[in-house]
């Protein structure tokens, strides 16, 4: 794996959970992370997720939906047991997780927040999620990105 290990990938390491690490020079002027992966790597946008931190009823939860879909808050309130959901303040997003925006991995986070991630993962074979940085995606089995994160799986994109 080139440059440092990431908590992400070094949970998968210690769990011995298969998976592929990609690297791509990230370009510092570019906003849109999951759609500048998915080019990157020659991939379809639909395999390549993206993780988003909102508040449901005031406590951080996670949402991980397709590059090309948006988060709907409503759903990931409901998917939740919540009623209301907002995105995350984006310092909290990151002291929570310990990843800098654009590059927060489902996996391996600071804190473990309950997480839900989009049905679609279920197309898939594999998958690609931030690695922990911006220009480090994880190739994975969407089942083994569901265990290892304790995620619920429902329609949470819009």
């Amino acid at each position: 794996m080139a440059g440092k290990a990431t908590p992400a990938t070094a949970l998968l390491t210690r769990r011995k959970v298969p998976h592929t690490v990609h690297t791509y020079d990230h370009d510092p002027r570019e906003e849109s992370y999951g759609s500048e992966a998915a080019a990157a790597l020659g991939v379809a946008e639909e395999r390549v997720f993206k993780t988003l931190v909102a508040e449901v009823d005031g406590q951080l939860t996670v949402g991980v939906v397709p590059v090309t879909g948006q988060l709907n808050l409503k759903a990931l309130a409901a998917a939740s047991g919540g009623k209301k959901a907002k995105l995350a303040d984006a310092t909290a997003a990151q002291r929570a997780t310990g990843y800098v925006l654009g590059g927060i991995s489902p996996l391996g986070q600071r804190t473990r927040l309950p997480l839900v991630v989009d049905v679609t993962v279920r197309r898939f074979d594999t998958v690609f999620c931030s690695g922990g940085r911006r220009g480090l995606e994880i190739e994975l089995a969407p089942g083994d990105l569901v265990e290892l994160t304790g995620a619920t799986v429902a329609a949470i994109a819009g």
